[in-house]
């Protein structure tokens, strides 16, 4: 019987999601098309519905629950498989939910705890904050010492498992439509999620990064990390120092305080980049409730299910690449880009390199804008969707925390520069491996120094290649990237337009039938015009991705 009521419970939850499935992807299809639009289509009015559209899902993950909130705020950082305006919504995707029993609490507590519960004096039956996963109680211990209980909701890993393998089936069926599965690993997203998630419901992990992240500040009195009580933990309690503080967004009792608000924003912003040139590891989820300061002035972080890594791969990859982004080398920043595996093989790279030209000029060209990093995170937003970039996911959750931290630094000091405070920490890594800023003229003089040597052999190579010209020897081979993709334009727009005039005729046709005095024949004309019907919405779809590098480039232009 229980086995019969878990199957029916399974049943009923694929069915739910499979709806909002559904109807998320006829949305899709319906905003797509001009003719929704009332008096007539516009650029204004698409943005408007998509946003629409992304308050909905946003929406539609908060009812089915923890492991959806948590789907969707790691899809938050997914800005190459779904559009910015998701993005920005999802990003504010909080998961506070009403508090469970204080009675369920002390009962994981003495279950989980054993004999070590004895060492508790006293618990607050008010949670000082409660979410999908958990919720945090004070508590008092026999020491004296104040501490904080992080107990993990009951049952919640059995749901998140149901759920997970809900996605990962929503994945394969997502993976065989053309139009969607184009460039993207859905199945790939799910299995990466699965992981992460499982992965935060497992509180031993988390009190490990806890623990290596006061590590890397433990001689860095701005900063304060709550300790571990790693005799108080499991897998399903975690257990730190109390440590209260100011919320990072009340200005008014910072102030009263006598709390210099940029000092903080200075503050914050460096420890951010130690983290992640340094020490490759960071604090992913830094919005303000996650952040306080102490009355001493000290920056305090809280929460550590959420942290990144850089790896030394990456971190390689970046000394590269901030070198070349630095010389503007345009042509060498894409191919370390290549190198990185973050452009795909085989793919028109004219156009990825007049778009990363028009960034590195807006980036790089004083005066510069004190949002210059949430600009650029957006670019790399819109650059990255449907298109041959794969952003790491680690990559990702970098500028995807320093654009978070970069809004709390502006909330802060209106003046805050996350680029001028970034300059002593960018300035080693522009400059090979050592700290000698001669070594970027350096950089410089080899260039020219090279170019200058290739100059010397051009007219001897000039020479040869005339020679096999003359001959016959040398084949001169043109690719006309910009005319390929107009031609394709062009042939979707004829097969558009010829599976329109078939549609139409065989509707004009069934209906025809209809009238006649054999109305049950109706549905003849209706067989081959569903196999017409799909190609018809695949010819969209390819015409509205071929669409989005020309209006990114046009926004830009305009600019």
């Amino acid at each position: 019987m229980i086995f019969l009521a878990s199957q029916l419970q399974r049943l009923v939850r694929a069915f739910r999601i499979w709806m909002i499935l559904l109807g998320l992807l006829f949305y899709l299809w319906f905003d797509s098309k001009k003719w929704t639009y009332l008096k007539g289509y516009t650029t204004k009015k698409r943005e408007k519905r998509t946003t629409s559209r992304a308050k909905w899902i946003t929406k539609e993950l908060i009812n089915l629950g923890s492991a959806f909130i948590k789907l969707g705020q790691l899809l938050s950082a997914r800005a190459d498989v779904i559009p910015s305006s998701w993005v920005n919504e999802l990003t504010s995707l909080q998961d506070r939910v009403p508090p469970f029993a204080f009675e369920k609490v002390d009962e994981i507590l003495k279950k989980q705890l054993g004999n070590s519960y004895n060492k508790i004096i006293s618990i607050d039956k008010n949670p000082i904050g409660s979410a999908s996963l958990a919720q945090v109680h004070k508590a008092r211990l026999n020491n004296d010492k104040n501490i904080i209980f992080k107990v993990q909701r009951p049952d919640i890993e059995k749901f998140f498992r149901l759920d997970l393998d809900v996605m990962n089936q929503v994945a394969k069926v997502v993976q065989r439509i053309k139009s969607l599965s184009r460039g993207n690993d859905w199945i790939g997203i799910a299995k990466e999620s699965r992981r992460v998630l499982l992965r935060e419901l497992d509180f031993r992990i988390e009190a490990q990064y806890a623990a290596r992240f006061k590590q890397q500040f433990i001689d860095d009195s701005d900063i304060l990390i709550p300790s571990v009580f790693w005799d108080l933990s499991t897998s399903k309690v975690l257990c730190l120092e109390y440590l209260p503080g100011i919320k990072i967004n009340d200005i008014q009792s910072l102030k009263s305080n006598d709390i210099d608000t940029s000092s903080i924003a200075k503050i914050g912003a460096t420890s951010y980049l130690k983290q992640l040139v340094n020490y490759g590891f960071f604090h992913a989820d830094p919005h303000p409730g996650n952040l306080a300061v102490s009355k001493s002035g000290s920056l305090i972080y809280y929460d550590f299910g959420m942290m990144g890594f850089v790896s030394e791969r990456i971190r390689g990859r970046l000394n590269s690449m901030i070198k070349a982004a630095a010389l503007r080398d345009v042509s060498g920043l894409v191919k370390e880009l290549q190198i990185a595996g973050l452009i795909e093989d085989d793919i028109e790279i004219g156009p990825v390199r007049r778009l990363i030209r028009i960034m590195l000029n807006e980036a790089l060209t004083p005066p510069f804008d004190s949002q210059i990093i949430e600009k650029l995170s957006g670019d790399i937003s819109e650059l990255a969707y449907g298109k041959p970039f794969r952003i790491p996911i680690e990559l990702i959750f970098v500028f995807r925390a320093l654009s978070t931290f970069e809004g709390v630094g502006r909330y802060l000091d209106p003046e805050f520069n996350l680029i001028a405070i970034a300059k002593p920490f960018l300035l080693p890594l522009m400059t090979s491996k050592n700290t000698d800023s001669n070594d970027l003229f350096n950089e410089l003089g080899r260039q020219v120094t090279e170019i200058g040597s290739k100059a010397v052999g051009l007219p001897k190579r000039l020479d040869e290649n005339l020679e096999r010209l003359e001959q016959g020897d040398l084949q001169l081979q043109v690719r006309m990237g910009e005319s390929d993709r107009q031609l394709r334009r062009m042939i979707n727009a004829q097969q558009t337009l010829g599976n329109s005039v078939l549609l139409g005729s065989l509707a004009i046709s069934s209906a025809l039938l209809a009238s006649n005095s054999k109305p049950y024949l109706f549905f003849i004309p209706l067989i081959p015009g569903f196999p017409i019907a799909l190609n018809w919405i695949t010819l969209q779809f390819k015409m509205r991705n071929e669409n989005r590098l020309d209006n990114f480039q046009g926004r830009r232009g305009s600019r």
